[in-house]
């Protein structure tokens, strides 16, 4: 639970930045995310310096069986339901779209945007937190390289998956099929043993070319 207090911290700065001091998101959340890389450099030379020892209950969720089954899916999946309800049945899920197609409307409708802001960052902290936990687990060991390279293949199932990265469209589902889909291309791809460099390129030419066609789309309609 202590790992939870970074997570809430970074998460409550970045809702108070853009929902408060209307920081650009992108900007914001770049901030943090190197100020929390810095901290995660300095704690890896610490667990190198002392061997700090990933807890049992960890590793058996990140690589344990329960019937056959991965405990990492059965987390995931009720994980998944309650994200999947809170934003197709909601009022929070209404917002959150409302407020991502058209800010100055929900305003004017009595929305209270830095709440809502406030309160995506935190859940949105809360669910890092938890896939980061699973994700020790899975490796056994606090790794900053093994992480980074999965931050473009996300961005990539959610735009795949129809998330528009203007707001206000895409939904939870379509992330996990666009996940899916991503998952069998790298697989494929470590078949035929391409490079990282390579994958990462073809992840950033994915993300490139279907934003592009959703701008065309749009502006067709």
């Amino acid at each position: 639970l202590l790992s939870l207090a970074p997570a809430l911290l970074i998460c409550i700065a970045n809702g108070i930045g853009v929902g408060i001091f209307r920081v650009h998101p992108l900007i914001m959340t770049l901030g943090t995310s190197l100020i929390g890389v810095g901290f995660l450099q300095v704690y890896q030379r610490t667990v190198i310096a002392t061997g700090t020892k990933v807890p049992d209950v960890l590793a058996w969720i990140g690589t344990g069986l329960t019937g056959g089954i991965p405990n990492s899916l059965i987390v995931f999946v009720p994980v998944a339901a309650f994200i999947l309800f809170m934003l197709g049945r909601s009022g929070f899920g209404r917002l959150l779209y409302a407020v991502g197609d058209n800010e100055r409307a929900a305003r004017l409708s009595g929305v209270i945007y830095w709440k809502v802001i406030l309160a995506l960052y935190i859940l949105s902290g809360i669910l890092a937190w938890i896939a980061g936990l699973i994700y020790v687990g899975l490796i056994k060991a606090p790794s900053l390289s093994l992480v980074e390279p999965r931050v473009l293949p996300a961005v990539a199932a959610a735009v795949i998956g129809g998330t528009s990265i203007f707001g206000g469209r895409g939904g939870y589902l379509g992330t996990i099929v666009g996940a899916v889909i991503l998952t069998v291309l790298a697989t494929l791809l470590t078949v035929l043993q391409m490079p990282e460099g390579a994958r990462q390129m073809l992840f950033g030419l994915i993300v490139l070319a279907v934003t592009a066609a959703y701008i065309r789309i749009t502006a067709d309609s």
